[in-house]
């Protein structure tokens, strides 16, 4: 059968395939499906946001002088633009009783004050206790408090006119500098990645059971009688690319609108990609596409040895972990485009997509990505002329049966 009469019966059994998945009432809990782990996301994430509203900020005694007090505070609030979005304990004066042991015991089991640890001995002899990890933060917080009050008290007050030719720091903010803007893509790459392999590993496992209806009610022997095995899997692996296109364009839609929503700019206040953001839009449309198409054809052809559903179930997991994988080498590559690492990535099929997503947000340049979408479009064709073929030999049983090396030599002994 010629290319065009394969293309026309693979177009045929696309859009049979096609037209009985998208028009299925279980279409629209597919289409569904990625709303769950959102409103998971986002009901988690507000019981998170409640849970770090409700927890306190650690309260520690300091028994001693009011001067001591006064300078570690002084430290304490100086230091305090360094505590990021978890502030630094609170220091509560007491005055020093006459049995510090006593009262740190008393201190301690304050069940009104919940005092986390006593500081006490003041600036010369420091000595802190407390219920809290050894290498901690409070315990770090300590010290640096500790210090750099020590660090202020040894220091000479500055006369008024040393005092007034003493300048504050100069600050000068800029849009954008090349540190921050390789940050931000690296960001971009990495989303990239993500996205891609989430879409891939979501959708193209559905490939591995394509062909178990067909093999089970034995209509498998007259598609392959009417045509060519290979316009079979063509057709089967375009038809849940196309499905898969549909739920993207409706998740995509929904994400657009959200982002128009809830953030200023859309995605314009988004850091930019190098080569744009249309074209890097683009990019993951098509790069998904030949991640689908190439991990697709390959679960394709190891679906098509299984039998039943429940060797389908079993293969699912070791599939699973082989796209792990796949996403862990082209993650690797990501802040070094020009490395070893990233060309090895850029260059292994199964990998190629992922990794040429995350070049597309470091660099501007268009025309590798030419290359490598034609050097993934010819490995698909390799890959699935090969899945028919081990379909063909080993469970339609057309042609040599293909054996293993140690088999063959064993047939040739029997004969001889």
């Amino acid at each position: 059968m010629t290319l065009p009469e394969t293309l026309r019966a693979a177009f045929v059994i696309a859009r049979r395939d096609f037209t009985a998945t998208v028009f299925s009432k279980t279409f629209l809990l597919f289409l569904l499906g990625p709303l769950f782990p959102v409103v998971l996301g986002v009901m988690f994430g507000g019981i998170g946001e409640k849970i770090d509203a409700d927890r306190k900020v650690p309260q520690v005694a300091l028994v001693g002088s009011a001067a001591d007090y006064r300078l570690i505070e002084a430290a304490r609030l100086r230091l305090s633009p360094l505590a990021g979005e978890r502030p630094f304990a609170d220091l509560r004066l007491v005055a020093p009783g006459p049995d510090i042991v006593r009262q740190r015991a008393a201190l301690l089991n304050d069940d009104k004050a919940k005092f986390v640890g006593v500081l006490d001995g003041g600036l010369d002899r420091p000595h802190f206790t407390g219920s809290v990890a050894a290498d901690g933060r409070v315990i770090k917080q300590m010290t640096l408090f500790v210090d750099e009050a020590r660090q202020m008290r040894a220091t000479p007050a500055l006369t008024s006119a040393a005092s007034a030719a003493v300048k504050p720091l100069a600050v000068t903010l800029a849009k954008t500098s090349s540190g921050s803007v390789d940050f931000a893509r690296q960001m971009v790459a990495r989303g990239g990645q993500t996205i891609l392999f989430v879409l891939t590993i979501l959708l193209a496992g559905m490939l591995l059971s394509q062909l178990i209806e067909e093999k089970s009610n034995k209509v498998i022997e007259i598609l392959a009688a009417a045509v060519p095995i290979d316009a079979i899997f063509l057709g089967k692996l375009f038809a849940m690319l196309a499905m898969s296109m549909v739920g993207i364009a409706v998740w995509t839609s929904a994400g657009v609108l959200a982002i128009a929503i809830w953030t200023d700019g859309g995605l314009g206040a988004l850091p930019a990609p190098a080569v744009g953001w249309t074209a890097f839009l683009a990019l993951v449309l098509v790069y998904f596409a030949m991640s689908y198409l190439l991990i697709g054809s390959v679960f394709l052809g190891i679906g098509a040895q299984a039998s039943t559903v429940r060797e389908v179930q079993t293969l699912s997991m070791p599939v699973t972990m082989a796209q792990v994988v796949i996403f862990g080498l082209a993650s690797i590559g990501v802040g070094k485009p020009d490395s070893k690492e990233a060309i090895a990535a850029a260059l292994f099929p199964l990998s190629s997509p992922f990794a040429m997503i995350a070049r597309a947000a470091e660099q501007s340049a268009l025309w590798p990505h030419l290359l490598a979408l034609a050097w993934q479009a010819l490995c698909v064709a390799f890959i699935l002329k090969l899945a028919s073929a081990m379909f063909r030999r080993s469970v339609l049983k057309s042609g040599p049966a293909w054996r293993w090396p140690w088999q063959r030599r064993k047939s040739v002994g029997t004969a001889n």
